[in-house]
């Protein structure tokens, strides 16, 4: 016998403020716990998780909290705390980073009601944050040893009315969309401030970061947007030397991000100071070199969720810095296929994604 068809649940918010629990009031991303039934409210999408991918931000806090004695990651115990952060909220959002990460998986029930236009069967990357996303493991991250961002996992999240997701390609491996796509905001945004920018040349770039996920697609898109030079930014020779491989920068140079004035000198004799700076490093206390690094006038684009914005707001009025500073959202229109157009074209920053992999 068929089981009864249930009709999915009324009453949907689209923004998810129907799956917030505690605090009652507030949107998903800043909730303590979100509701993680399986049963749809109409306009909601189900997918089956086959992957999680971690902020870098977040990963790396777990990483440091987790390093035992002799210097080696304990990797049952990130695992641990990744359970209990998601099996306690309800989601996947790191106490003190505050962030995330993105998921893979296929669509496995759609309300009558979805605006998102998938199918069930799709496979898909998510282009929202774990922070809101209502998620449950069941696995218990058995395949995962804790020592990497990219996460194996059997459960569920469940997707709002303005939720975004896209395709995964049919010519590029899973793993390698899902680690383009956590990303994709930093290249679409620093596109359009470079071809935004009103000198008459176009602008110097420098991005701290530069042989990271973030980093090489900025760079590959400052170039693509116009940049008079691009400058690469890294903590020591072995980075300087994969990025000075991979083409994405006319110059390398290699600066403590979170030392304002080596920084600061580092993109000076490199051709600045940058007119924008994008700020792709993964650790706290970059904000002052980053002003530091940037012409009067220019512009500073921090896409770390390392970022303190009271650092920067206040290291700016200190330093008396006249210079604009944007946050990356994460989202510009159409910026998951402007990055996967940038992994295309670019053998460099393919190279880069897949040494990561």
């Amino acid at each position: 016998m068929t089981a009864p068809h249930t009709p999915p649940l009324s009453g949907a918010d689209p923004v998810g403020l129907h799956r917030v629990l505690e605090p009652r009031g507030v949107l998903p991303q800043a909730a303590t716990r979100l509701d993680t039934r399986r049963e749809l409210w109409a306009d909601e999408v189900r997918i089956r998780v086959e992957r999680l991918n971690l902020d870098a931000a977040s990963f790396r806090q777990l990483e440091r909290k987790h390093t035992v004695g002799d210097g080696t990651v304990d990797g049952g115990a990130v695992r641990a705390e990744v359970l209990e952060i998601v099996a306690n909220r309800g989601k996947m959002q790191n106490p003190e980073t505050g962030s995330g990460g993105m998921l893979v998986g296929t669509v496995e029930e759609v309300g009558p009601d979805s605006p998102l236009g998938l199918a069930v069967g799709d496979r898909v990357t998510t282009l929202v944050s774990l922070t809101l996303t209502p998620l449950v493991i069941e696995d218990g991250l058995a395949r995962w040893d804790g020592r990497s961002e990219q996460v194996p996992a059997d459960g569920y999240a469940v997707l709002f009315g303005r939720s975004i997701a896209a395709r995964i390609p049919d010519d590029l491996p899973a793993e390698l969309s899902l680690s383009v796509m956590d990303v994709c905001g930093a290249p679409a945004l620093t596109a359009r401030v470079v071809r935004q920018y009103a000198g008459s040349a176009g602008p110097v770039v420098a991005v701290i970061g530069g042989a990271g996920k973030s980093g090489s697609l900025s760079l590959a898109a400052a170039r693509d947007a116009g940049a008079s030079r691009t400058i690469g930014v890294v903590p020591h020779q072995a980075e300087a030397d994969l990025l000075e491989e991979s083409g994405l920068a006319d110059v390398v140079s290699i600066a403590d991000a979170r030392d304002p004035v080596a920084l600061s000198e580092a993109v000076t004799k490199a051709g600045g100071p940058a007119d924008i700076t994008v700020v792709c490093v993964d650790v706290p206390g970059c904000e002052g070199g980053a002003i530091l690094a940037t012409a009067t006038g220019g512009t500073v684009i921090f896409f770390s969720m390392a970022t303190s914005f009271s650092a920067a707001a206040l290291g700016a009025e200190g330093l008396a810095a006249d210079v604009t500073m944007l946050v990356g959202t994460g989202y510009t229109p159409g910026h998951a296929d402007y990055a996967m157009s940038l992994l295309r074209s670019e053998d460099g920053v393919r190279r880069l994604f897949e040494r990561r992999l």
